[in-house]
């Protein structure tokens, strides 16, 4: 008896999002192969390609074994970043690095007939703002006014002629200050307090929206699932205090529906974790996609829902 091709999980070891989707395909009883691509120390792989067959052989971890071409589909979430033994000097590091990202990386993004959720090259296409911003125009969907720029003569004039002004960071990125990790959130600035050190690197600043409430999306294939995020206080970014939030699943406008269809589908994507403003004036305003965003902090209905749907999709699974 032929034994079920396995979901690959590539994720971190504390990821409690992938391990909602994990415990439903277990309870399903496909199985699933998890792996950290950025811890590869206990994985051990041989693979062969040539002769008119893709890539086959064996991958296995401490508790799993995987041919690679029975893979189903793959579960694209948070793997780490790969750090290279202390003990090799600078340039060992670099190299084995690469090695790692190019070998055991490349091999599990090649991984023939199988879903990605998302494949992770166009997971990092769909990352740089300008470009979803690009894409969200082009889609249809409502975009506040947004500037990037390093000069800060241009910053200054956006917010004096768009203000209120909030800045965003391009990218979250791990920023320590006395040895501490500290979090840059979106807050507001005014054009009098925007100095010179814009010059120092691109800065993000966008036109505040008059909103009552945020909008986390999850889109999974074509369903969405959407959660109305209002907040117990007048702080701009909902992730400062989970504590103050209250979730409430809302309805989907068709028009923003058909953008976001339209979004997922100029990127390639089967998931995407989406953020909206809702304007006082009822417009929905796109702020940004996350394409392996966290999905699993929402009320349980919705949070056991978009597990659901994860688990159909790839349980599922189709050749890529």
């Amino acid at each position: 008896m032929t034994s079920p091709r396995p979901v690959v999980v590539l994720t971190a070891l504390n990821d409690p999002t992938a391990d909602h989707v994990i415990a439903e395909l277990h309870g399903r009883g496909v199985p699933v192969v998890r792996l950290d691509p950025g811890r590869p120390d206990d994985v051990t792989f041989s693979a062969h390609a040539g002769t008119g067959r893709t890539w086959h052989g064996s991958l296995t971890t401490p508790t799993r074994s995987l041919e690679p071409g029975d893979a189903r589909a793959v579960y694209y979430r948070r793997p780490s970043r790969y750090t290279a033994p202390d003990d090799l000097d600078d340039q060992d590091r670099e190299f084995a690095a690469a090695q790692v990202r190019h070998g055991l990386g490349g091999l599990l993004a090649a991984l023939p007939d199988c879903l990605y959720v998302n494949h992770p090259h166009r997971n990092s296409g769909a990352e740089y703002k300008p470009r979803q911003i690009t894409t969200a125009l082009r889609a249809g969907l409502e975009v506040p006014p947004t500037l990037i720029t390093n000069d800060p003569l241009a910053a200054r004039a956006f917010a004096k002629e768009y203000g209120p002004v909030v800045y965003k960071p391009l990218r979250s990125t791990e920023y320590r200050q006395d040895d501490e990790l500290r979090t840059i959130w979106v807050r507001p600035v005014d054009a009098g307090e925007i100095g010179d050190g814009v010059a120092a690197c691109p800065h993000l600043f966008q036109q505040a929206v008059d909103k009552t409430a945020d909008v986390r999306i999850a889109a999974v294939g074509d369903a969405l699932f959407a959660t109305r995020i209002t907040i117990d206080g007048d702080h701009l970014d909902w992730r400062w205090d989970y504590d103050r939030i209250a979730y409430d699943p809302i309805d989907v406008p068709g028009p923003v529906r058909a953008g976001i269809r339209a979004y997922l589908s100029a990127f390639g994507l089967a998931f995407g974790a989406f953020d909206f403003a809702l304007g006082r004036d009822g417009v929905w305003r796109f702020y940004e996609c996350n394409p392996n965003g966290q999905w699993a902090f929402v009320d349980d209905h919705t949070t056991g829902a978009i597990t659901a749907a994860l688990a159909d999709l790839l349980e599922k699974g189709h050749p890529a």
